[in-house]
């Protein structure tokens, strides 16, 4: 496409969680399926754009981003081309016990299409 540039067209956000076993990548894959859930994108279809142009920027933010495996979470989404990036943010709680700690991991897309 001559002439064209990528313009961002969504931004969803979600937030996930592992209660128990301080897993980052699931509570990272949990907070994608958060924000990918809660939109249905018709306007591929109704605009005949192939969805796997798009261009998608993948943001996560945990304690711990070095413990989630971005390939993994990466995978979590269904088409286009996913650039995972993980940084220091979320938010971790442990119990009154001292015996386990949430983890919660926040996600951010960014879809851009060539426009």
């Amino acid at each position: 496409m001559s002439g064209t540039q990528l313009k961002r067209i969504i931004l969803e956000m979600g937030t996930g969680n592992d209660l128990y076993g301080m897993d980052y990548t699931k509570a990272a894959c949990r907070a994608v399926q958060d924000a990918i859930h809660h939109s249905s994108l018709t306007l591929f279809k109704s605009l005949n754009i192939d969805p796997a142009t798009m261009q998608i920027e993948l943001n996560l933010a945990a304690q711990e981003p070095e413990k989630i495996d971005l390939a993994k979470v990466a995978k979590e989404l269904p088409y286009g081309q996913v650039t995972p990036h993980a940084i220091k943010g979320g938010l971790n709680i442990p119990d009154e016990t001292g015996d386990r700690t949430t983890v919660i991991v926040n996600a951010g897309i960014i879809v851009r299409l060539p426009l």
